[in-house]
């Protein structure tokens, strides 16, 4: 009994009342995430639309992110954490609608394009918020909970959804959008605003531009550059592997219960993870999870039958175990505080890229050279991602200790009250500006 509440202490114990709330929302969320999981079947099945089509839908949605993580980066630093989330959420559950009622192409298309640029708004808020209320001490616990939060989620929509979808595809667009609008409204009313407000020291000089500053961080430029190449790889679960299980003649309802498997490994595994890799070279474990999850993406190419299928899931899991942690640390101690928000929205740029890249390459390597010469092409870049994290991961440590050095003590979060909807659309469409205190 003692060693279990032991582990529970170390593993959850003492995180602040904020992190939870945020966690309760992620939850929630993923829980209705069902339309992205089934997107491909959907287009394909339901509407009617060619694989060509399908794929140029997911990689509109992938555009539409690219285009919303940056605004909601800059948004997060110079209106707020909590309006730009709220006002993400608001409207990714409104286009989620929109996506379930549109017919024609066209339509579809454009909402795929609204629908991402709303979702992917709200990422570098809520990431930034997390940075904010969690002790830099406690940052591997907190987003190793929240990374199991969002796979339980993940596992239980994968499965719910098979059985909503018969009742009905519009049932799976209308409680995605409900449980965006409940996390939103969670997060509103109990974390409040987290941005710091500091007060400008007289005769100090404005930090260099924001934009300048990313463009000029060549160590944090190349991190999100490998992330790009893992996300290249780790993207195609959702987007040629469901065409392929159904190649070998498996049904979509198999491909929801084998892609759970991935939801399921993380929920059972993933609270032991930061123990297991806590004290150990972060850039060892980033260099042993690419490996690791080339490697299972790579055995897909000799997988037919469903228990094949769900043994590949099963090694790349692993590796995504191993990376999402760790990224979620180093890319914290990588943010100078004043630029988090900006910051986390570069960062998830490079997953907006691979959203929009991923189907069109993979479909285009599947169409032209094979379905094994992809998945084998998977293999190799892990490999060689592997090898990078190798060489850049000291310069990525010495950065990240320079930056605790020069590190202000946090002030009590001041609450910054919202402006009117006119600034906040000016903020939204005008050119960074050089950052300052505020």
């Amino acid at each position: 009994m003692r060693t279990v509440r032991g582990w529970f202490q170390d593993t959850a114990g003492g995180l602040p009342a904020r992190f939870w709330y945020l966690w309760t929302g992620t939850l929630i969320n993923r829980l209705g995430s069902f339309v992205l999981v089934f997107l491909a079947i959907y287009l394909t099945q339901e509407r009617g639309f060619s694989a060509s089509q399908a794929g140029l839908v997911i990689g509109l949605w992938g555009v539409g992110g690219a285009v919303g993580t940056t605004i909601g980066g800059t948004l997060a630093d110079r209106w707020g954490r909590r309006p730009t989330l709220f006002t993400a959420q608001l409207g990714g559950a409104v286009m989620m609608l929109g996506l379930g009622l549109a017919r024609p192409l066209w339509a579809v298309a454009l909402g795929a394009l609204l629908l991402g640029a709303f979702a992917e708004a709200a990422r570098p808020a809520f990431g930034a918020m997390m940075i904010d209320v969690v002790p830099e001490k406690d940052r591997l616990r907190a987003f190793s909970l929240n990374y199991w939060a969002i796979n339980l989620g993940f596992a239980s929509a994968a499965v719910l959804a098979g059985f909503a979808a018969q009742a009905g595809y519009l049932l799976l667009f209308i409680i995605d959008a409900a449980t965006t609008l409940v996390t939103a409204l969670i997060i509103f009313t109990r974390v409040g605003e987290t941005r710091r407000a500091r007060p400008v020291s007289k005769g100090a000089a404005a930090p260099t531009g924001a934009l300048r500053t990313i463009l000029a961080d060549r160590v944090f430029l190349g991190f999100v550059a490998l992330n790009l190449f893992a996300a290249l790889i780790f993207l195609q679960h959702i987007s040629m592997l469901p065409i392929a299980m159904g190649d070998s003649g498996l049904s979509p309802a198999t491909y929801g219960t084998v892609i759970a498997l991935n939801g399921v490994l993380i929920v059972v595994g993933q609270l032991f993870v930061p123990r297991l890799i806590r004290g150990r070279s972060r850039s060892h474990v980033l260099a042993l999870a690419a490996l690791v999850t080339g490697v299972g993406f790579g055995l897909t190419a000799f997988a037919e039958a469903a228990w094949f299928y769900g043994l590949t899931v099963l090694i790349w899991t692993l590796g995504e175990m191993l990376q999402s942690p760790s990224n979620a640390t180093l890319i914290a101690e990588l943010s100078p505080g004043e630029l988090r928000g900006r910051y986390q929205g570069v960062f998830s740029l490079s997953w907006q890229i691979a959203g929009a890249a991923a189907p069109i390459l993979g479909g285009l390597i599947r169409e032209h050279a094979g379905n094994s010469t992809l998945w084998m092409g998977c293999a190799i870049l892990g490999g060689v991602m592997a090898v990078a994290h190798l060489i850049s991961g000291p310069a990525r440590e010495r950065r990240a200790v320079a930056l605790r050095s020069v590190a202000t003590p946090a002030e009590p979060a001041t609450v910054i009250e919202p402006p009117a909807p006119q600034a906040a659309e000016a903020a939204a469409i005008a050119p960074a500006e050089p950052a300052r205190a505020n």
